[in-house]
């Protein structure tokens, strides 16, 4: 079945963009939901959506496949801290914090941001956190509070036992993460969106966009602006930096955080307007003129000495390229990994900083490439695991995506025991 309609009904709807997760993922999901409604033919089914507001969410639900874990990237939420702690955003009694976890899938990010701020001392009537999705099923599975082991990856799993009680069912989350958390449903490309005068101090809209078609992109940007406070700050996801750049924010400048903040405030018309000064008048000096000098007696000029040639300068560290990247100085930062690996040889974080790279310049192949050289030399690097397994799912082969979850799982089974 290669059938456009559906692709191009799920755009309109949510702002999907096929390319984004491939038409086979699109097709897979059709198919499964017009067997599951038991009808005979493709057309069965698309007259069906047309007049079922029901239908059309569990076509969506099918096409969704959500991807998140406890902790994940975790600089964005140390930038957080930071920020909250150390800089202009501290709580008053007046007015608490306020923050946006858009889209939030089944919890985990604006959990992990409720634990974040609960380690940096503040207390639970100090912020809220606004959580947003589009799948009620994620929002069910969020209000629950209930996770499996694959919610918990990475190499610090301390967390867990702080916020969690083990059940027969999984880990329960305990009320005081829960008390600061809210749970909407809400479609960002919707002209109605969540619109909320007050703004928010703190917006996470992290590797959403990068499912959306170019116009999608263009005005989800432009929700998120709106949604900001003045002062407020945007965390994105490491493939989408260069688009917030490219639609008017700037960087926060925290390394490896993908942290923007709305762009500068311009001059004001008046300032630009005014009038100059009157320059003074001019005073001409006329030069003065000596005479030619013979023939035979014009100076004859030494050579020019010979230019030293300057010595080499040292590629940036890993660290500096990290944070070019974060700055979207993309082809700079791949160019400093490459001297880099042309200097101490090819290392698995340099590779894995050129797929991260790539993948956010959209060479995907590229990417791959790149993290799987990484991987080549330390299969136990969670980074490139973790951003092949979301490349990979990204591109429809999912049973790919499970098989590197399935490593990060027993590599983070080690680490506990």
């Amino acid at each position: 079945m290669s059938d456009p309609r559906f692709e191009q009904f799920l755009g309109r709807a949510i702002g999907l963009n096929a390319a984004s997760i491939g038409p086979s993922a699109i097709e897979r999901a059709v198919v499964a939901r017009y067997k599951a409604c038991k009808l005979d033919d493709i057309q069965a089914y698309w007259e069906l959506l047309q007049n079922s507001e029901e239908e059309v969410q569990e076509l969506i639900e099918a096409v969704i496949v959500p991807e998140t874990w406890f902790f994940r990237d975790p600089q964005a939420f140390v930038a957080l801290v930071r920020l909250v702690t150390r800089g202009t955003f501290q709580p008053d009694a007046s007015r608490p914090l306020r923050l946006l976890s858009l889209p939030c899938s089944s919890g985990e990010e604006p959990y992990t941001i409720a634990m974040a701020l609960l380690d940096a001392g503040l207390i639970a009537d100090q912020f809220r956190i606004d959580a947003v999705d589009l799948s009620a099923r994620s929002l069910a599975l969020a209000k629950q509070g209930i996770y499996g082991r694959n919610s918990f990856r990475g190499q610090n799993l301390a967390f867990r036992d702080h916020y969690f009680e083990a059940t027969k069912d999984g880990y329960r989350l305990r009320d005081v993460v829960r008390g600061p958390v809210q749970f909407y449903r809400g479609n960002i490309v919707a002209p109605d969106f969540y619109a909320d005068p007050a703004g928010y101090d703190f917006v996470f809209c992290r590797n959403l966009l990068i499912y959306f078609d170019a116009a999608t992109q263009k005005r989800a940007v432009s929700v998120i602006r709106r949604l900001l406070a003045p002062h407020g700050i945007a965390f994105v996801g490491h493939s989408e930096a260069g688009l917030m750049g490219a639609n008017g924010f700037t960087s926060a400048k925290i390394p490896m955080a993908f942290a923007f903040h709305k762009e500068s405030a311009r001059p004001s018309i008046a300032k630009a307007k005014a009038k100059p000064k009157p320059a003074p008048a001019a005073v001409v000096v006329r030069p003065r003129r000596e005479p030619p000098l013979p023939p035979r007696q014009r100076p004859v000029l030494p050579p020019s000495p010979r230019r030293e040639e300057k010595p080499e300068r040292a590629p940036p560290s890993l660290e500096e390229l990290r944070l070019l990247a974060d700055r979207g100085r993309l082809q700079e930062a791949a160019r400093g990994c490459e001297a880099l690996i042309r200097q101490d040889g090819a290392t698995p974080e340099v590779l894995a900083l050129l797929g991260l790279i790539s993948d956010a310049s959209g060479d995907l192949g590229a990417a791959e490439r790149y993290y799987r050289k990484a991987l080549y030399l330390d299969p136990a690097n969670t980074e490139a695991l973790g951003h092949l397994a979301l490349l990979l799912r990204k591109q429809g082969d999912h049973g790919g995506a499970r098989l590197l979850d399935e490593r990060l799982r027993r590599l983070d089974e080690r680490r506990v025991r």
